[in-house]
């Protein structure tokens, strides 16, 4: 390395630590009198609100599939297959956001199926905490536990969180104990990763390992931006593309759970898909993105507030409306009842519509022939939206409520059947008749977006 290039990269390395120090001034006294910077202070200011979190459970196994093959009964005469209990522990993290009420915030695959939460503080107190409600959808859960002593965080508005923002991840890595991890905002509304139902990510190059999961992100002003969440690792380690949820988005649904005990996802009955330039050209709509109806569905209030396929929406409440899945997340963080109103181009002309948010309904099944397996669908013919649509034959899967039987066998929504247990369907009559008959396991083939599976319902 010549001398220029030398005086080069260390007049770099000083600029970006200058601005790092005038980035970080904000946050109380992070400048010790030798100038050094750090972030000490502001660590020892929020670390007392992030806890660690230990939970164990029971979970029901099944037996060997032996014990379903004919062949294996032959030999080893009947066996019943019934479930088996195995015990569980996890390791993770949560943030304390109600000193006073002594609620927490963390992920709801950390507590989910916890049957004992222990919390530890940072000064080793440890309480119980009772599970207020959970909801996978969102991967968001809130615990309740002795207020007694306790230090919460501020929240801050995620709305106005940019790309290039300096954040701190703070958690509890690999069950080390509390560890802290520094880097930036990486990308805004992040979505489609098929990490949880309702995305809207922030992406950070802050190391978010196993453990760190319902842990802080939090920004230089020591205010909480948002609630570590998960990582993409192809190779089972952190390479610097972690994900957390905005604060706003948790907000939305700690709410719901503290009052409710659960969350009362709405929706307005519509089939959705994004709007490229060529279908915006083609429907006449002069805007960067939206979220255009493919499929209204009948007696939805959608139907009864006059949408119709075709029209694209391009704001919620004055929201933006990128994509349809800003559309289904907007609608499905709402609660019942709630009213909406929708900015919609049809035929190149804006029109402003008021509608009340419904209830998602289950899979409608006439109890002869009802599925215990696929409980929580709903099933229809491929809409004309579908890229499936007089491609393919099969049944549309229009709906699938969180939690329920379907979406615990892994069925989701879009997902189209086209076979059951080997025998093709074509409607969803079909389906239920084939499915009633399996009795035990059913084997559906599925496609969905550009590959396709099998799934295996036991």
């Amino acid at each position: 390395m010549t001398p220029r290039s030398v005086r080069i990269t260390i007049a770099v390395m000083l600029a970006m630590a200058a601005i790092f120090v005038f980035a970080a001034t904000p946050a109380r006294a992070v400048i010790p009198s030798d100038a050094v910077p750090t972030l000490a202070p502001l660590i020892k200011e929020v670390s007392p609100a992030v806890v660690n979190i230990a939970t164990s459970g029971t979970v029901e196994v099944d037996q060997s599939p032996f014990f379903d093959d004919p062949f294996f009964r032959r030999f080893f005469g009947d066996r019943p297959n019934q479930p088996q209990q195995r015990q569980t522990r996890s390791i993770g993290s949560g943030v304390i956001i109600d000193a006073a009420k002594g609620y927490i915030l963390t992920n709801s695959h950390v507590v989910a199926k916890a049957d004992e939460i222990i919390i530890t503080l940072t000064d080793r107190r440890q309480l119980k905490a009772e599970l207020i409600g959970h909801d996978p959808g969102t991967d968001v859960a809130v615990l309740k536990v002795d207020p007694d002593g306790l230090t919460s965080i501020r929240m801050a508005d995620s709305e106005i969180l940019e790309v290039g923002d300096f954040v701190i991840a703070i958690g509890n890595p690999f069950g080390l104990g509390q560890s802290v991890s520094s880097g930036i905002v990486s990308a805004l509304g992040r979505t489609g990763l098929g990490i949880e139902s309702y995305e809207n990510f922030i992406q950070t190059d802050a190391s978010i390992n196993p453990g760190n999961s319902g842990g802080a992100l939090v920004n230089l002003h020591g205010r909480l931006v948002g609630i570590n969440t998960a990582i993409i690792a192809p190779g089972g380690g952190n390479i610097g593309i972690g994900f957390a949820i905005p604060i706003n988005m948790a907000r939305q649904i700690m709410d719901q759970l503290i009052e409710y005990g659960e969350i009362q996802r709405g929706r307005i009955g519509v089939q959705i898909q994004d709007l490229t330039p060529e279908l915006a050209k083609e429907f006449n709509v002069d805007h960067d993105g939206g979220a255009l109806i493919a499929q209204v569905l009948p007696d939805s209030p959608a139907a009864k507030a006059g949408l119709s396929s075709g029209d694209v929406i391009i704001t919620v409440n004055r929201k933006a409306v990128r994509s349809g899945s800003d559309l289904r997340n907007f609608i499905g963080l709402l609660r019942v009842g709630a009213r909406v109103n929708l900015r919609v181009v049809r035929d190149g002309e804006e029109l402003m519509i008021d509608l009340k948010v419904g209830a998602i309904e289950e899979a409608s099944i006439e109890p002869s022939s009802e599925v215990p397996k696929l409980k929580g669908a709903a099933f229809g013919p491929i809409p004309k939206g579908s890229p499936f649509f007089d491609r393919v034959k099969g049944v549309y899967v229009v709906s699938v409520v969180t939690d329920s039987p379907a979406w615990e066998s892994g069925l989701r929504e879009e997902d189209v059947i086209t076979s059951v247990n080997r025998k093709p369907v074509t409607n969803p009559g079909e389906l239920m008749a084939i499915a009633a008959q399996g009795g035990g396991s059913l084997l559906l083939n599925i496609i969905r977006g550009d590959g396709s599976l099998f799934i295996l319902i036991r």
